[in-house]
């Protein structure tokens, strides 16, 4: 049987940061951003954030949506969904809704699964039992076929 073969382009951006810029600091949006370059800090985006294939971020993202085709160095909150791609990394903590990585997609970390919106990192500390989700493949891979987690 034939899977269709599903892409994820994030629609299209308001604001790129090209393949050969650096941004430091905190990045603060309303609008979809994509980025091919560098970020170090911190990004908040009320839209979506895609981290392109040549895009290499090490900062927390808090967004609607984060698609990760490139590398990621710092924690998640998606109020939506986290979508790693085959040649996306990351490398942190992820506080989503809905979580697909697609075979070869890299996630080193942990998940926690929403039920509701997000809520802040600290308020998180605080719950007695959040459901925990880790990749568990070569090196943390994913398996052989696309995964979806959805909190219940």
């Amino acid at each position: 049987m034939l899977k269709k073969k599903v892409h994820y382009s994030g629609g299209t951006p308001d604001t790129i940061i090209g393949e050969h810029m650096i941004c430091e600091g905190k990045m603060i949006s309303e609008l979809a951003i994509r980025i091919e370059g560098q970020v170090h800090g911190e990004i908040e985006c009320t839209n979506d954030v895609t981290i392109g294939e040549k895009g290499n971020v090490q900062a927390n993202i808090q967004a609607r949506v984060v698609i990760i085709a490139g590398k990621v160095k710092g924690d998640i909150v998606a109020r939506e969904k986290l979508i790693i791609l085959k040649s996306g990394e990351l490398n942190g903590n992820a506080n989503v809704r809905t979580i697909i990585i697609e075979d070869g997609g890299i996630f080193h970390g942990i998940c926690i699964m929403q039920t509701d919106a997000p809520e802040s990192q600290e308020s998180n500390e605080e719950r007695p039992h959040p459901k925990l989700v880790s990749s568990k493949g070569k090196g943390g891979q994913a398996s052989s076929e696309n995964k979806t987690a959805t909190a219940n």
